[in-house]
Parts: structure tokens; sequence; C-alpha cells
């Protein structure tokens, strides 16, 4: 708990900064960085890194470039994808036996996935409104992972996931849930009361619970792999809080789920 808490007190004012006050430049170098950092680890967990280098450095070197497509090269997107898809499948052909399916599933997901959840923050950030709403996915992931560990902690009995995850219990899944919910509505009021916002409550609450979802099937689905692969976090650049993909695990599922539904909903 005091080296999450350290993490928190270092991490929170950061990332503050970051998202309400520094350059947009700022943003896409840190949004870079995170997929870089989240597609090694996820090469790192599946073996990828000891069995083939060359598949490795392609994925986190196209996982990078993607993130910075998706800030101001859009139109690069797609091909530079399809590119990798064929170098990862020329390599492990190459280095036929050392590359397993399993590298090159990790590797697609890392090259794919990864950076085009963080880009969903450039899509936020296009709709137009105030940038407090970039801290949105945050707010619905942490939110929701902080009431459901404190819930379980205290009155957990029934488990959720045992095989995936022993220690989350139904009753934190609820009480995440219903922390999401809380913590979506303070949100709203103040982006109604201080900043112009414009959120319907009742919107917010529907998005609040369904992110909370999302952002548990996150959660869940990180832990599958780490529990498949036998690792126990995929890093410790956050300390206790694990690596890059340990805390932004929520995130990478909630993030463009939000900056789909807030299109859909109006929110700005």
């Amino acid at each position: 708990m005091k080296s999450r808490l350290m993490v928190a007190a270092v991490g929170v004012p950061v990332l503050l900064y970051i998202v309400l006050w520094g350059p947009e430049w700022v943003i896409a170098l840190a949004l870079t960085a995170l997929s870089g950092v989240g597609a090694y680890e996820l090469m790192k967990c599946v073996g990828a890194v000891e069995s083939s280098r060359m598949l490795c450095r392609l994925t986190v070197v196209f996982a990078v470039w993607a993130v910075l497509c998706g800030w101001g090269l859009a139109e690069w997107l797609i091909p530079c994808l399809m590119l990798y898809i064929l170098l990862a499948f020329a390599t492990a052909i190459w280095k036929a036996g050392e590359v397993k399916v399993a590298h090159l599933m990790a590797g697609v997901f890392g090259a794919i996935m990864i950076p085009y959840a963080f880009s969903s923050f450039f899509h936020i950030f296009g709709l137009g409104g105030h940038r407090g709403y970039l801290l949105l996915p945050f707010i619905l992931s942490f939110a929701c992972d902080t009431f459901a560990y404190f819930t379980g902690l205290a009155i957990g009995r029934h488990k959720l996931a045992p095989k995936v995850s022993p220690k989350k219990t139904v009753e934190g899944s609820i009480g995440g849930l219903v922390g999401n919910v809380l913590c979506g509505l303070i949100f709203a009021f103040v982006m109604n009361r201080w900043f112009d916002g414009t959120i319907r409550y009742g919107s917010m609450t529907l998005l609040a619970l369904f992110c909370g979802m999302v952002a548990q099937i996150g959660d869940l689905s990180f832990s599958l792999i780490k529990r498949e692969f036998g690792v126990k976090d995929y890093g410790k650049i956050f300390l206790a809080h694990g690596g890059v993909l340990d805390r932004f695990d929520s995130v990478l599922f909630v993030a463009p789920t939000l900056a789909a539904l807030m299109q859909i909903l109006g929110i700005r």
C-alpha cells in the first residue's frame, strides 16, 4: 500500500499536468511512450523477446509509429499496419520454428490494439470539448478498480472469475460499478458547474456503468494473458502497480469505448 501511495503521489500530479496543461506534443509523447512500453511488456510476457528479438523490435517500433499516425498522420495508419502484418509473418517464415503463433498474435495485438487504444485520446480531444474530458477514461477505469478493490477487501465473499483472478469477487465488482457511477456523476457536476459542460446525468450514469463493465473485462483480459504464461506482473515501472499493462489494462479497453460513446451521446 505504501508503494501504491507513493506512485499515486507522483503519478497523479504528472497525469493532471500532461492532460490539463501540457502542450499537445507532450500528450502525444506520453501516449507514444506508453504504447511502446506496453507492446514490449506484452511481447516479453509471451516469451517473444527471448525467441525472436526481431519481431519484438518490429512490434515496438510499429506500436510507437501507430500512435504518431493517430496524432497527425491518420492516412498512413492502415497502410503501415498492413506493412507490419506483412513483415511480422515474413519474420515468422524466415525464423520458422522460433516464432510461435502466440508471438505473432501478441505482436498484432501490441502493434494494433494497444496504440489504437492510446490513440483514442486524440479522438476525444478532437471532439472539441474541454481538455478535462481527457481525464474521463482514467476516472472511469481507476475508480472502478479502486472501489472494487476496497469493496472486495471489506465484504468480498463470492469469487468472480477464480480461474483468471482468484482475488476478485462479485461484491467487489458491484462496488466497482457503483463507484464508477458515483465518480462519473461527480465529474459531470464539476464540468457542468465550472467548465460550461452540458452533460446529462442520466447519460453519464449509463456511460459510467457500461464503462465500469468494460474496465473489468479489460482488467480480467490482461490477467488471463498473465495467467496463461505464468507471469505475475508485466513490469515494474510503476513499482507495486506493475508495468504499463498492469496499470492501464482497464484504460486500454475503456478509452476507445468511451471515445465512441461520447460521440454518439454528444458528451462534450
